[in-house]
């Protein structure tokens, strides 16, 4: 007999299925590397306070109220001129995985190098 999934379980495992994708295309990328797509505008950082692929994933399924919360709050923002400067100057660890058209980056912190 096959078992017939939910909706709900339907949605969680895509959900851990596409989890699982991004985590595994989330690779440490330099700044240099990204100064193409930050002059193009499709750079969007990601604070070190919120889960670098938990966002990728609310971006890849359109997660608005997610999104707009994390904007609100000043979370999740397209890479600034200022931003930028900084990057360049200090030149830390980042992480960095795409959803298309967007390359979502953050700074790689002692706390998340220990995962």
């Amino acid at each position: 007999m096959t078992e017939q999934l939910s909706p709900e379980r339907a949605s969680d495992d895509h959900a851990s299925t596409l989890y699982a994708k991004l985590l595994g295309e989330t690779a440490p990328i330099a700044w240099q590397e990204l100064q193409p797509f930050f002059a193009r505008g499709v750079v969007l950082w990601v604070a070190a306070a919120l889960d670098l692929i938990a966002v990728a994933l609310a971006v890849a399924e359109d997660d608005k109220a997610s999104i707009s919360a994390w904007l609100a709050a000043g979370q999740v923002n397209a890479l600034s001129a200022a931003q930028a400067e900084d990057l360049l100057a200090r030149d830390p660890p980042l992480w960095a995985v795409v959803v298309a058209p967007w390359v979502l980056v953050q700074e790689r912190t002692a706390r998340a190098e220990l995962h």
